[in-house]
């Protein structure tokens, strides 16, 4: 078993896949994935009529999306893309050292 693969408290084998992107042309900010996420990794968003991230509140936000704000929280679940209506993660494997 590599340094990446956990354990469950069944015993088997289990490799965290972190969350890595998000597709904004799929996503619809409908927020599931935010409460579904308990490790402050996601923040909802604005995209104005240049494509440029505002805040999702800005009078300037053409449409809400979902953004990893911050990566580092992630302890590879995938309770984010589970909970996704559009399918819009993709996750990868810790790359080993």
């Amino acid at each position: 078993m590599s340094s990446m693969t956990g354990i469950t408290k069944g015993g088997l084998a289990w490799t965290p896949n972190f969350v890595d992107q998000i597709d904004d042309e799929k996503c619809i900010g409908c927020g599931r994935c935010y409460r579904a996420c308990g490790r402050d990794v996601l923040m909802l968003k604005g995209i104005d009529e240049d494509g440029g991230l505002v805040a999702a509140d800005d009078d300037e936000a053409e449409r809400k999306v979902m953004v990893i704000e911050h990566p580092e929280n992630c302890i590879g679940c995938e309770a984010c893309s589970r909970v996704c209506p559009k399918d819009c993660y993709t996750h990868t494997p810790l790359a080993a050292a």
